[in-house]
């Protein structure tokens, strides 16, 4: 997305990404951006938040108007929760999980392998 906003800007498109992978992001140079320290995936905040969310995506649409320059990142003063457990357990993997996990990483590997072999077998790919 971080590659999107700054093809859309030289062509003189306002953009402001949101978001929560900071290194990423302002890695990428965007002009604008709006970060929240939420989990991945979850930028605008916690799902069936309405009143959360909508004050994140405000406060990030403010950025139009109060961005000092370019490359500018304004930390959100949201938090995803009373305090800050979730990043004790978010993509944590339990001993209980391996043997489910490492099954379908198993199962996904057969699958590319097969089409794999699919592929390189069609003639119209020749």
């Amino acid at each position: 997305m971080s590659l999107v906003a700054r093809c859309l800007e030289a062509d003189g498109i306002a953009t402001v990404v949101l978001g929560s992978a900071l290194d990423i992001v302002e890695h990428c140079g965007v002009p604008r951006f709006a970060f929240t320290d939420f989990p991945l995936g979850n930028p605008c905040g916690r799902p069936w938040n309405h009143a959360m969310q909508g004050q994140v995506v405000a406060s990030a649409m403010a950025l139009f108007e109060t961005a000092a320059g370019p490359r500018t990142t304004v930390r959100l003063p949201y938090r995803w929760g009373g305090d800050e457990s979730w990043r004790d357990n978010y993509m944590a993997i339990r001993d209980a999980d391996l043997k489910a996990l490492h099954q379908q990483g198993e199962a996904r590997r057969a699958l590319r392998r097969k089409l794999r072999t699919e592929a390189e077998s069609n003639p119209a790919r020749r």
